[in-house]
């Protein structure tokens, strides 16, 4: 079986795309069961704590905004290469032109599919990190006016 380029360059965009599907969805569970399991009372510091917490969000975030760029990438390698084939051949039938165009919008609608999930966790996991250092605070005020009534 021989691949052509067009089905490289097509293999190549899913393939990253779904390797960066991976990476999000691996990186959130992280996240869900490190806050889960979290002891905010072993904590003295709130850089620590926050250090803590952000953990892989950077990673989520960058995932869910540059998967949709991946996407469109493979989207115009796929045009571009539907074009050349159309010119080598000399042939303009609307039916090849119209699979190739929707063949390479594809991979578009694939970075979409990565980047609104991995966007939607990284809020939801960036609240729940506000929420614990929230509980930090008030469990470190809770203590600070423990000592002062002493």
């Amino acid at each position: 079986m021989e691949f052509t380029l067009k089905e490289s360059v097509e293999y190549g965009v899913i393939g990253v795309l779904v390797l960066m599907s991976i990476v999000s969805f691996w990186a959130t569970f992280e996240r869900l069961l490190f806050y889960k399991y979290i002891k905010l009372v072993l904590y003295e510091n709130k850089t620590e704590l926050e250090l803590d917490l952000s953990r892989n969000l950077t990673l989520i975030a960058t995932i869910g905004s540059n998967a949709p760029y991946i996407g469109l990438l493979g989207t115009v390698f796929g045009i571009i290469l539907t074009f050349v084939q159309i010119g080598q051949s000399g042939n303009i039938d609307t039916s090849s032109i119209m699979t190739g165009l929707a063949l390479a919008l594809q991979a578009t609608a694939g970075g979409l599919l990565v980047a609104i999930p991995a966007i939607i966790f990284y809020n939801l996991l960036l609240r729940k990190c506000e929420v614990l250092i929230a509980q930090w605070e008030i469990m470190q005020e809770k203590k600070q006016n423990g000592n002062k009534e002493l």
